[in-house]
């Protein structure tokens, strides 16, 4: 719970939904501002290293304006991924730049049929969910036996010195030029968005509410100390599903 934008968990949804619903049309911008132009490499590289192939089906969640489910699109081939959000603006605006197939709909709540996704993908959006545990078991469910699950996210440095890069490049520069480039309420966005990565809960809880949840071959992956990429797979014979929550 972050107090300097909500007061309750009702008001952080609607709060967060608001947010992204009004820079929705920015959001590319800024992305490109934030990754400096290196965003799409590594999405479409990961998703390759997560074990994305062609005709594989894949949902992407928290797509946003389908940034990952795009370069996910480029290696599956057309209409075998599906993109979900919660906001009707980032949908809006993913329609306009793919051909993927979107539905608004909540993490933990994953309309499509169960067992029938080879991968679930999720980019930089973990830390905007309030129970890990439920979440990861909706995610559990809709694999089919054997999928993979891949979670892009960033997070605190161990290292004090890359860490106080970070905190001016990330928490001063990017919103600073989020506002310049973009709008008023980008800069808030961007605000926010390095806020959450300094209450983010600690990627030793993901990785163990991961397996709590069912998952097997539980891995992560850190590049330039900061870039988490949680891997996962739905076991074979995974017959039943653990629903532990853990709250993010």
């Amino acid at each position: 719970m972050l107090s300097a934008y909500y007061r309750s968990e009702s008001d952080r949804v609607t709060f967060v939904r608001s947010l992204f619903d009004g820079t929705a049309r920015y959001y590319d911008r800024i992305n490109a501002i934030f990754s400096l132009g290196t965003g799409r490499w590594y999405r479409r590289h990961m998703l390759g290293v997560a074990g994305l192939k062609a005709g594989h089906k894949l949902i992407d969640v928290a797509t946003g304006t389908g940034l990952v489910a795009r370069e996910a699109e480029r290696i599956t081939g057309k209409g075998n991924v599906i993109g979900l959000d919660m906001s009707p603006g980032m949908l809006a605006e993913c329609r306009r730049r793919s051909s993927i197939d979107v539905i608004q709909a909540d993490a933990q709540r994953l309309p499509v049929a169960n067992a029938s996704m080879d991968m679930l993908s999720m980019g930089y959006a973990l830390r905007h969910v309030h129970d890990l545990g439920a979440t990861f078991g909706a995610f559990l469910n809709v694999l089919k036996p054997g999928g993979n699950l891949i979670i892009l996210e960033i997070g605190r440095a161990r290292s004090r010195r890359v860490q106080a890069a970070l905190r001016v490049y990330l928490g001063r520069v990017v919103p600073f030029l989020s506002g310049v480039t973009a709008s008023a309420e980008s800069r808030t966005l961007m605000t926010y968005y390095w806020d959450t990565i300094e209450e983010c809960v600690a990627p030793e809880s993901i990785l163990a509410a991961l397996q709590q949840a069912g998952f097997s071959n539980v891995r992560k992956q850190t590049h330039f100390g900061v870039f988490h990429a949680y891997l996962a797979s739905r076991p074979i014979n995974a017959t039943a599903l653990n629903h532990h929550h853990v709250d993010a």
